[in-house]
């Protein structure tokens, strides 16, 4: 089964229709039918809750229905530790990005595994090192829908 780290950013547009939704619902709809496995650094939960309320699109009750979705949906979500604390760090340092979003990239190359990511920039930035397992999410249709 293929095994893909996917981010905050990508998960926020299964909540809002937004640009790229649609890829991103994709993602997600192959992931609930056990085509794939998504991973994710543990922090995924808190972003991506911190981006619908900020959204202000959200009651709280419809904050609440966020929560519980995420935990339903089971994705493999790792703490920051070893090897793959190391390589976040190093990242981060390395591409002057903040800690979160280097855990995505860190975690990818840890894994050995592709991310698909809807910050651009974020990709953009990490482009010359990760360019081929950290990628942005309309190059999902190339590489694996």
């Amino acid at each position: 089964m293929k095994k893909i780290v996917v981010d905050a950013s990508l998960v926020v547009k299964w909540f809002i229709s937004e640009k790229y939704s649609q890829l991103a619902l994709e993602i997600r709809d192959h992931f609930v039918n056990g085509e794939i496995e998504l991973f994710a650094p543990n922090l995924l939960q808190y972003e991506v809750l911190n981006a619908l309320k900020y959204s202000n699109l959200f009651s709280r009750e419809n904050l609440a229905e966020a929560v519980t979705s995420l935990e339903n949906y089971g994705i493999i979500q790792l703490p920051l530790n070893g090897e793959y604390a190391q390589k976040t760090m190093t990242v981060a340092v390395e591409h002057n990005i903040s800690i979160y979003d280097a855990a995505y990239v860190g975690l990818t190359d840890v894994m050995g595994i592709c991310a698909y990511s809807a910050d651009k920039k974020l990709v953009d930035t990490v482009q010359k090192e990760y360019g081929k397992s950290f990628l942005f999410i309309t190059t999902i249709e190339e590489r694996f829908l």
